[in-house]
């Protein structure tokens, strides 16, 4: 097994007693219990150096004195029922071995779970799709981009939904065309499921499609909900709205004010590129049966382009979004929250740089039905909450009431679609809501900011989630482009803080705690057998060493790499199996598979596992969405954390 050098540790430092984490504390008192989807075992046998490691899921419905034996080819592996922990490690077996947990209730034997072999990496192969060419001339392949994952067949499992991004995805402020966006389906094992194509009226890149995938109407399957257009086409042959349309720009030019994508002119103006651009034509919001990729429900976009439909002529465009080429009105975010407390809803935005429009979708009879809508520029709104949007958004309850609020960057808004709160700081790259400080009342936001003039020199801040109250900010002078935090040095309580603006290490207080910090700062994930959390940065997860200063790389996946450019996000970071500690998921180099890494180190630690806490599993939602963040909890993962409450949840039974 992996050397446990950097990854469990003794004394004042850890937790006493690895069965406090099974203690569950009750619910926090609140009126609702969310829904959330029936999940198995998830037992899973993940080779290391010496040894097999098997662990799987502690879940919300299971009785406290639950214990669970181990077995290896049909031998039990341990002499007492193991119950303060959720994982076993077996070091002398092998990835010939065949393994499976059994429930242990009162001595007696229960339910049985086979455990998922993983050699070094769960490898799903992948239907590529073939090369295509530009009304240009130009070829373009494709790359494994963005994922989700949900249970789409109602067997507890989860299959992976994936976003093909053609390798002329353009960013907003560019013109050119682009290729077709594919969205597959696939379970474990390489079965692909079905192929949506979202047509040529679908523009590729970071910030155009952002696909919500969840159990919003409570049948015990998920649905897929996204944008489409005129000629996208289900998994069944089925062309939504007119199938001969096209929409696409095939050239020209507009004077614009955005030096970055634009061509200087010869009388010295920016001249922004329209080629490749869908300014005009219907935009629809698309319901998809999750099983078979069939179109249930398609209704017409609720955040739509223009004042009056989807045609805006330059003049109105300019004047509802900031410009009339689309790199104000064409940024997307979309997410799922829990917003009546009970059932999830689906959340589409659209801008962010000036005008916000935030829209709230809920699924009933297999029908879209709009919930609220929120516009910035609307009901005599502050200014403060136009321009305030970040690159991604987060959901989490920050008030208490048991319901989801949207943390949309600098301004919070309501469960109910009410403005909650603005700082006035203006657009940020990155942003982390959780229990940073678990010595202070309620969640806390971390976030970074580009705009100086708007945030006031501030290059990072730290906020009360439920106030936006700053708690401390970090000077800068220019553009922060990177942030992050989590609990990375034992020796401070709660969360540490560090952007791209400073060299330095920070805590809960702001204080410097070191005059270096991690070069990493693009996702977090919990990953060795501590409670600290580790660092993800393109193919490579590392470990901070707090007394060095230093990373010390824990897994280095070779032959794997990660996504969107520098942002080296993975396809998707989530407890996607095994006890509560998380998987990363990255594309073969030839994009040819997914590679799915989990641990083998062991822990003493027990948490129920992190998809059935509703933040944490709306944030695997909403984590393929334009500028990928790390998903976080509700409550304190970190050294000397207390026992978090029982999730308020309701299981949705297997169908």
């Amino acid at each position: 097994m992996t050397s446990l050098k950097y990854h469990l540790r003794s004394g004042a430092g850890a937790l006493a007693v690895a069965g406090l984490m099974v203690l569950a504390l009750p619910a926090a008192a609140q009126t609702t219990s969310m829904k959330v989807e029936y999940l198995d075992r998830g037992a899973v046998a993940v080779t290391g150096d010496k040894g097999v490691l098997v662990s799987w899921r502690s879940l919300t419905t299971d009785d406290a004195k639950l214990a669970f034996n181990v077995y290896r080819d049909g031998k039990k592996l341990n002499a007492q029922p193991i119950g303060d922990r959720t994982n076993f490690a077996d070091e002398t077996g092998t990835a010939k071995n065949a393994y499976e947990v059994r429930e242990v209730t009162g001595g007696k034997e229960g339910a049985k779970s086979k455990a998922l072999i993983i050699d070094g990496f769960l490898s799903i192969p992948l239907n590529k799709p073939a090369d295509g060419t530009t009304p240009d001339g130009k070829v373009y392949g494709y790359t494994a981009n963005d994922a989700s994952v949900a249970d789409l067949d109602g067997d507890g499992q989860y299959e992976v939904i994936l976003k093909w991004e053609p390798t002329n995805a353009k960013d907003n402020s560019q013109g050119g065309y682009t290729g077709l966006v594919y969205l597959d389906a696939y379970k474990l094992n390489g079965k692909q499921l079905w192929r949506i194509n979202l047509g040529r009226n679908i523009r590729a890149g970071a910030h155009y499609t952002q696909f919500q995938v969840e159990d919003y109407d409570g049948d015990g399957k998920a649905e897929l909900i996204v944008k489409t257009a005129d000629g996208t086409t289900d998994a069944k042959g089925k062309i939504i709205g007119d199938a001969k349309a096209n929409w696409v720009s095939d050239g020209g030019e507009i004077a614009q004010n955005d030096k970055t994508g634009s061509v200087v002119a010869a009388d010295g103006k920016l001249m922004a590129q329209m080629q490749g651009r869908v300014l005009k034509g219907p935009e629809y919001l698309s319901l998809f049966d999750g099983a078979t990729g069939a179109v249930l429900d398609t209704i017409k976009y609720p955040s739509p382009r223009g004042p009056n439909g989807d045609d805006p002529t330059d003049d109105e465009a300019k004047a509802r979004w900031g410009d009339a080429y689309g790199n104000r009105s064409d940024r997307y975010l979309a997410g799922t929250a829990w917003l009546d407390g009970v059932h999830p809803s689906a959340v589409f935005a659209r801008g962010y740089y000036a005008r916000t429009t935030i829209a709230a979708v809920d699924v009933k009879g297999r029908k879209l039905v709009n919930r609220w809508y929120f516009d910035s520029k609307e009901n005599g709104l502050d200014e403060k909450y136009s321009g305030q949007g970040n690159h991604q958004f987060s959901v989490a309850d920050v008030d208490g009431d048991g319901k989801h609020e949207i943390l949309y960057g600098a301004m919070a808004i309501d469960d109910n679609g009410k403005p909650l709160w603005s700082t006035g700081m203006g657009h940020g790259d990155a942003m982390h809501v959780s229990d940073l400080d678990p010595n202070r009342p309620g969640l806390e936001k971390w976030g970074v900011h580009e705009n100086m003039k708007m945030s006031g020199n501030t290059g990072a801040a730290l906020l009360d989630a439920g106030t936006g109250e700053v708690i401390f900010k970090i000077p800068a002078d220019k553009d922060t482009g990177r942030g992050a935090a989590g609990d990375i040095d034992p020796r401070f309580p709660g969360a540490e803080f560090w952007g791209s603006n400073s060299g330095n290490l920070f805590d809960v207080k702001g204080n410097v705690i070191s005059d270096k910090r991690p070069r990493q700062m693009n996702f977090m994930i919990w990953w060795d057998g501590d409670l600290l959390r580790e660092l993800l940065d393109g193919n490579k997860v590392s470990k901070w060493d707090w007394e060095k200063s230093d990373a010390t790389v824990l897994l280095n996946a070779e032959g794997a790499t990660s996504n969107n450019g520098t942002k080296s996000t993975p396809a998707l970071s989530a407890d996607l199996f095994g006890d509560w500690r998380e998987e990363v998921m990255l594309r073969s180099t030839d994009n040819l598979t997914l590679r799915i890494y989990s641990t083998n180190i062991p822990t003493q630690y027990k948490l129920i596992t992190l998809m059935q806490d509703p933040q944490y599993r709306a944030a695997i939602a909403w984590q393929n969405t334009a500028y990928n963040q790390p998903p976080w909890p509700s409550y304190f993962i970190g050294d000397q954390m207390k026992a978090p409450p029982k999730p308020n949840v309701t299981v949705i039974r297997k169908p």
